[in-house]
């Protein structure tokens, strides 16, 4: 085995659950599961809907009061039924390593640094990595007041909040230095007209990160809406999408549904983001 990571995958919560159902999406679960080997990175959303909808079904309701509090809960009971879905179907030979991070894994060299080795070490220990922001330990407010203090320390660095798992997954891929990147939707990519399935683009690229930040930007406009509540959008997946673009990263934009290597080689819809 290779020490390297070829590729990282990112996977989202509505991608992950049958809504109509109020179920996971065992279908979802066992196909991307059954593609995952070591040197491939998963970052995946869904505690915390998977948490609720477990918390649901066992109990008959939904948990009231407040709501950072019920996500808080509902993720920690979400992280189990996660993890234990995607070791029923991810190979036997290969181990499976549960990574939870927050923004300070990122933004402190030293923690960076040590999430690094952890991930490379995986790869070539025939393991393969499922990565999530570590929710039920993350109090919003605090985390606000330490980046707020962050980046008055450190004017001239960017710091990251990783909130978002696309973020997430673009500042992963950005640490392992992989080439290839998917963000797995509930959609085909991104449209020109959100009601207009015909209206796919299948290709941002460019030769140059200046001129593909143009175009980004250009259609970031086109961009309306989000699949949830609490979710930022199409808009906000181009933004990371075009982080990791800016440093050689090839980012696929694509639905769930879709096997890896079809996504890769262009056989089914998605739309690639790239300086070619």
């Amino acid at each position: 085995m290779t020490g390297g990571i070829e590729l990282v995958i990112k996977i989202g919560s509505m991608a992950l659950i049958r809504r109509e159902d109020n179920d996971i999406d065992y279908n979802i679960f066992a196909r991307l599961s059954s593609e995952l080997r070591p040197g491939m990175l998963l970052v995946s959303s869904g505690a915390t809907e998977i948490g609720r909808l477990d918390y649901l079904k066992r109990t008959g309701k939904a948990l009231g009061g407040d709501p950072e509090q019920n996500k808080t809960d509902y993720s920690a009971q979400g992280q189990a039924v996660l993890m234990e879905t995607y070791r029923r179907f991810i190979r036997p030979e290969y181990g499976v390593r549960q990574v939870l991070v927050e923004h300070n894994h990122f933004n402190d060299p030293q923690k960076r640094q040590h999430l690094f080795g952890l991930l490379q070490r995986a790869a070539q220990q025939g393991a393969i990595p499922i990565i999530n922001y570590n929710d039920c330990v993350s109090d919003e407010e605090n985390r606000k007041m330490e980046l707020t203090s962050l980046q008055a320390s450190h004017p001239d660095t960017p710091v990251v909040e990783c909130v978002d798992n696309d973020e997430t997954a673009a500042v992963i891929a950005e640490l392992v230095r992989t080439k290839k990147l998917i963000l797995l939707t509930s959609t085909e990519g991104i449209y020109a007209d959100p009601q207009d399935p015909a209206t796919l683009v299948r290709e941002i690229t460019a030769p140059d990160a200046e001129r593909l930040e143009k175009k980004v930007r250009d259609w970031q406009g086109h961009c309306v809406g989000a699949s949830r509540a609490g979710a930022n959008g199409a808009g906000a997946k181009l933004e990371y999408a075009l982080r990791s673009a800016r440093t050689g990263v090839e980012v696929y934009i694509a639905n769930a549904r879709y096997p890896i290597e079809k996504i890769l080689s262009g056989a089914v819809n998605r739309t690639r983001i790239a300086i070619v």
